[in-house]
């Protein structure tokens, strides 16, 4: 009998994991490293169809695994009153402005502050379908990015909308700065991302990596960066990132895929461009729009959210509204 401490996971393998190898594809679904998930399928604490898989086991769409993490060198979450944006909330769901620096859920290194630790002080019986470290949470926004998320309230609504991010049905537009110019657009980006197979705490465009598909916009031309919209189709780990990273155009200020970008500049744009690098705090990156089925109601929700002031100086800086704006 399965100890009720312990979090449990029911996965179903979706169309974009077909071919994929079972270590890799949990991994991605949950967040856990190649090794842990190895280790995982060893204990037995990983099923497929029922059965005892091998960590290389090949997928098909439909197959369903259960994972079931033992008792972790984590304590469950517990609530905190912490200031949190809520733009909507009624008795399903929550939508939920984060800001930059708060990370979404407990995870070594982020024990506590994080935004589950603000809902479940602000929601008295959270979903618990996504496991005790992440009640609710539906999808994530990385630690540096601001704007919107939906959480959901209870398993049901939890179970609806994860299946619509699943389907690609709940649309997300993310407002990004780029460096360099991005001259053909719209453009879409077909690459697939798996990890850094030479340093795992980075995402890359890898040919063995899980399907990605992002869509790209310039909504202003800067001096020597753009402003752009990104709507993702699908939502692999730092997706917006890595996509404009392997465009030779990575976001401003991400210090993971774009750190000194803006040093191989020459003339008037180095100098414009170490400028505006002083001036952005943190990634430029900040989920915008949200778009999404009500998962009991069936109404056509769409939620929209400013640039934060930490951006928006930034912006109104490369139009010559702040003292000191940008070079002539």
């Amino acid at each position: 009998m399965q100890d009720a401490s312990m979090d449990r996971h029911e996965l179903v393998v979706g169309p974009d994991g077909d071919g994929e190898r079972l270590d890799r594809w949990v991994s991605e679904a949950l967040d856990l490293s190649r090794t842990r998930v190895a280790s995982l399928v060893a204990d037995g604490h990983v099923t497929w169809n029922g059965g005892t898989p091998r960590k290389a086991e090949p997928l098909a769409a439909g197959d369903r695994i259960e994972v079931v993490l033992p008792a972790l060198q984590l304590a469950k979450a517990e609530p905190e009153d912490l200031p949190l944006e809520i733009v909507h909330e009624d008795t399903d769901l929550l939508v939920v402005n984060k800001a930059a620096g708060m990370v979404v859920h407990p995870a070594p290194g982020h024990l506590t502050g994080t935004l589950v630790n603000a809902l479940l002080h602000h929601v008295d019986d959270l979903s618990g379908i996504g496991g005790e470290l992440r009640p609710g949470i539906v999808h994530r926004l990385d630690q540096d990015t601001s704007g919107l998320l939906v959480v959901a309230k209870h398993d049901q609504a939890h179970r609806v909308l994860s299946e619509a991010l699943r389907t690609r049905e709940i649309r997300r537009l993310y407002r990004a700065a780029t460096w360099g110019h991005l001259d053909d657009t719209p453009r879409r980006i077909d690459a697939p991302i798996g990890r850094d197979p030479s340093n795992r705490k980075r995402m890359a465009v890898v040919s063995d990596g899980r399907p990605a598909v992002s869509h790209v916009r310039v909504r202003e031309q800067w001096r020597a960066a753009d402003l752009v919209d990104v709507a993702l189709e699908t939502g692999r780990t730092h997706q917006i990132r890595v996509h404009l990273a392997s465009q030779g155009h990575p976001v401003v200020g991400d210090a993971l895929y774009g750190a000194g970008w803006e040093r191989g500049m020459s003339g008037d744009a180095h100098a414009w461009a170490s400028a505006l690098a002083r001036r952005v705090p943190r990634q430029f990156l900040h989920a915008r729009r949200l778009q999404f089925r009500h998962p009991m109601t069936g109404e056509v929700m769409t939620f929209d959210s400013p640039l934060p002031e930490d951006l928006a100086a930034s912006v109104r800086w490369v139009h010559g509204e702040e003292e000191g704006g940008p070079l002539p």
